[in-house]
This record gives C-alpha cells, sequence and structure tokens, in this order.
C-alpha cells in the first residue's frame, strides 16, 4: 500500500520524459519507416556513385553546396514532391549561384533504377540535378551515414511488385564536404535558398544587391 503511490509517480515522470523523444522520432521520420531502421546521428562523409556520365565522388564536388536526397523514380508521391521543390529553389538562384549548388539523388531502388533511368527522371524536374546508384551495400553504407532509413515492401497484388518505404530528408553539405543538416520533407524552396546562400557566404536574397556575386 506504501509503494503504490511511489510507483504512479515513476511512471507519470517517465511518460513526461518519453513524450518529447517520441515526437522527435515522429517529427524526422515517416511512420512508415520502422524505428529499427534508425541509426546513430549521421557523420556523412566521402562517396563514390555511378551517375549516367560515369562515377561520380562527394569529393569532385569541393567548393559547392551539394544536397542529397534518398528515393526512387517509382516513388509516387514523397520524391516527386521533394525534387519538384527542390528544383523549385534551384530556380530562384541567379545563375552564378546555382553554379555553386549541386543536388544528388540517389537511389535506393538499384534493382530497377539503373544510371540512364536515373538521368531521365532527374531531368524532368531540373536538368542540374544529378541521379546516382550502386550496389545494395554501397547504398546502404551511405545511407548510414547520411542519416536516410529505407525497407523493401512487398505489393504481391501490385504491378510494382514491391514498393521502397524511406525517410524523406534532405542531406545538406557544406563547401568543404561536411554534412551539416537534414532539411525536414517539403521545406519550403525559400528556406532551401536561404541555407544555400547562407553555405556559401552570401547575404539573404532580399537584401542582396542587384548582382551580389559579380563582386566575388
Amino acid at each position: 500500500m506504501q509503494r503504490t503511490p511511489s510507483l504512479l509517480v515513476t511512471i507519470a515522470l517517465s511518460l513526461v520524459l518519453l513524450v518529447p523523444v517520441a515526437w522527435l522520432l515522429v517529427e524526422r521520420w515517416p511512420s512508415s519507416v520502422p524505428e529499427s531502421s534508425l541509426a546513430a546521428a549521421p557523420q556523412g562523409g566521402d562517396f563514390t556513385l555511378n551517375a549516367a556520365g560515369g562515377p561520380l565522388s562527394l569529393t569532385q564536388l569541393r567548393g559547392k553546396v551539394v544536397l542529397i536526397y534518398f528515393g526512387y523514380t517509382w516513388c509516387p508521391d514523397i520524391c516527386p514532391t521533394n525534387l519538384a521543390i527542390i528544383a523549385h529553389a534551384l530556380g530562384k538562384l541567379t545563375p552564378e549561384v546555382r553554379e555553386r549548388v549541386q543536388v544528388l539523388f540517389i537511389s535506393v531502388d538499384p534493382e530497377r533504377d539503373d544510371p540512364e533511368r536515373l538521368r531521365q527522371y532527374t531531368a524532368y524536374f531540373h536538368p542540374g540535378i544529378i541521379g546516382l546508384t550502386g550496389t545494395p551495400e554501397q547504398l546502404a553504407e551511405v545511407a548510414a551515414r547520411y542519416g536516410a532509413a529505407y525497407r523493401r515492401v512487398e505489393q504481391p497484388d501490385s504491378a510494382l511488385g514491391y514498393l521502397i518505404d524511406h525517410s524523406a530528408s534532405t542531406a545538406l553539405v557544406d563547401p568543404e564536404g561536411r554534412l551539416v543538416g537534414l532539411l525536414a520533407h517539403a521545406t519550403p524552396a525559400e528556406q532551401i535558398v536561404a541555407r544555400i546562400r547562407g553555405l556559401l557566404g552570401l547575404a539573404p536574397a532580399d537584401s542582396a544587391p542587384s548582382h551580389p556575386e559579380a563582386s566575388s
């Protein structure tokens, strides 16, 4: 009898502490991705994967802000939404700034997404987006280092055969090749532009002079 109030207090305090943690997990990952797929804080780092034009490594993009999105071309909604917003953000950049930015779309469906299919798919959104793929082992290793989680879900009654449940954040890499953050799903284009300009050391677009890059 004397222990019951203490037990109730302990349970109540535990719930108070767990709710914020659970909220953060839900906000960061789509509900379709199991918690067992989550790893430690992403560390980033160099990688080499295959594009339509041949192998491409992150080190080749030094000096540019790199946005990395993991998805697949058969994705019904999340990938098209994010890529359309990212393409819209690229369209808001001046040509000079655009040259200092690279977007990578890394497929987590190597069985169906070869480099040529990825080239055609990314070109639909923006000609400057590069599609990349690799072996299942390569993709799993790179995805883990960049905070992406995914899993194959069989769909025996569907013509597609299977879908890929995947997280929907975009990794943001600075000109020195360091992972500096993750952009949430459907981050507005204006916020993406602001992050890009900030990493390039440029003034916000709404306060910049007419041709701020001309003097750089």
